[in-house]
Formats: structure tokens, sequence, C-alpha cells
């Protein structure tokens, strides 16, 4: 029970590995925020959560609008008294596989940058806004990319993630010791955003790994919770990259 009393914020929560964090969220004893454009989604995500015993909320949230960031976290604020921890989850990947850099449309650049950018920065400023208030700190951590790390994957998309991975190491400096703030970086993960990849280029993406196997979102869950939890309390400005072996850094 790692995670027990807090309240945790996080986004994309309808699938993926949203889900399947939020889900590990409950078992590890906190309240969660369920936060996901796709309002469906998450209310199955809170449901699943609630059959198993544990506090859960749904909201419909875009996160490249600010005035929905700020409801998932007054919303937290509302349902649960505070925020302890906010993930900033969502990401979009490139709109078409294998499209090459200059195929790129202003609407596509638009997109990428407003979604996986513009979303990280207003989680972040929402949740230090309301640390700043609580006045007793808190956690906040990113879903960056190993394509931010590499050359490698969608040119915009990962140059997305790499302004992630910088917000979150300025980010993490300059709000110790009160807030820490980290990344994890994951590989090509099975997940409903990834349906369009065939399944030969996950086995060619798998074979470049160390560990041989199709990532799937429970394999971040673990990362993620220690991350969030009081054990990495002296963890901060880190990009973890969790995606067995295929970038090592």
């Amino acid at each position: 029970m790692l995670l027990t009393n807090k309240v945790v914020v996080i986004t994309g929560a309808g699938s993926g590995v949203g889900r399947a964090s939020a889900r590990r969220f409950g078992e590890e004893g906190a309240a969660v925020v369920c936060a996901d454009i796709d309002l469906d989604s998450v209310k199955e995500t809170v449901a699943e959560l609630e059959a198993a015993g544990s506090h859960a909320v749904a909201e419909r949230c875009d996160v490249s609008e600010d005035a929905d960031v700020a409801a998932a976290v007054a919303s937290a604020v509302g349902h649960f008294g505070r925020l302890d921890v906010m993930f900033n989850n969502v990401g979009i990947p490139t709109p078409r596989l294998g499209m090459s850099f200059e195929e790129h449309t202003l609407e596509d650049f638009e997109r990428l940058t407003a979604v996986n950018f513009r979303g990280v920065f207003l989680g972040c400023k929402h949740a230090v806004v309301r640390f700043k208030e609580q006045g007793d700190g808190g956690v906040i951590l990113n879903t960056g990319s190993v394509a931010g790390l590499v050359g490698w994957g969608g040119t915009v998309y990962g140059a997305t993630k790499g302004a992630v991975h910088q917000l979150t190491r300025h980010l993490a400096r300059r709000l110790a010791p009160a807030v820490t703030v980290n990344a994890i970086a994951p590989g090509l993960t099975v997940v409903e955003a990834t349906e369009y990849v065939p399944a030969e280029r996950h086995q060619l993406y798998a074979g470049g790994r160390a560990m041989t196997r199709a990532q799937v979102p429970g394999d971040v869950c673990g990362a993620v919770i220690y991350l969030l939890s009081d054990a990495a309390s002296f963890v901060t400005g880190q990009l973890l990259a969790v995606n067995g072996g295929f970038v090592m850094h």
C-alpha cells in the first residue's frame, strides 16, 4: 500500500498505460481522479476501481485546454480534499505510421505539440499552483518516451517528448525540495494507440531490446508506483527509461 492516503490525478486514464496505472493506484491505497478526453472510457476505468473497493472519480479532460486541466485538479480537491500527485500521462502518436518529417502538416504539428507538450505544461502548472497553496509539497510524474531520448520514431513526436524531458529537469531543480518531478520514458507499448502498428513492426522493435518481447502497459506500472511513492522522496529530475533495454543510458 505505497500510496495510502494520497490523492492522485492521472490524465489518459481511459486506456492503455493510464488505465493500468489507475488500477495500480487504487490497489496501492490512493484516491484517484481519472481524467480522459473520452468520458465513457474513463467511466469504465472508474467502475473497475470502485468494484475493487477503491475511491475514484471520472473527469472529462482535454489536456490541451487550460480550463479542463484546472478542473481536474479542482475535482481532486473537491472530492478528496487535496492533491498529492499529478501524473501527466496523456500522449498521442505520430498521425500516420512511417510518415516522413516533411509530410507533417501544420495541423499535425499543432496537434502533437498541443497534447504532448502543452498538456504536460498545463498539468505541471496547475499542480504546482495547488501544491503551493497546500504548502506541503507534492509529486509530479510526466510521461516522455524513448523517442525523446534518441533519434527514433516520428520526428515531431520525438521533439515533443524531448520537450517534456527538458521541462521535467527544469521544474525538478526549481521546485526542490518541496516537489519532486520525474519522467518515465517507455518504449513502443502495445496499447490502443498503437493498434495501427503491424505485428511485425512490434516484433522488429522488440528484437532491439535486451528483453525481447512486446512491451505491455503493466510493464510500466511498477516504475510509476515507485516514483510516486515516499520511497522516491530523494529522486528528482530523472528520466527513467522503462523500455526493456531498448535504450540504455
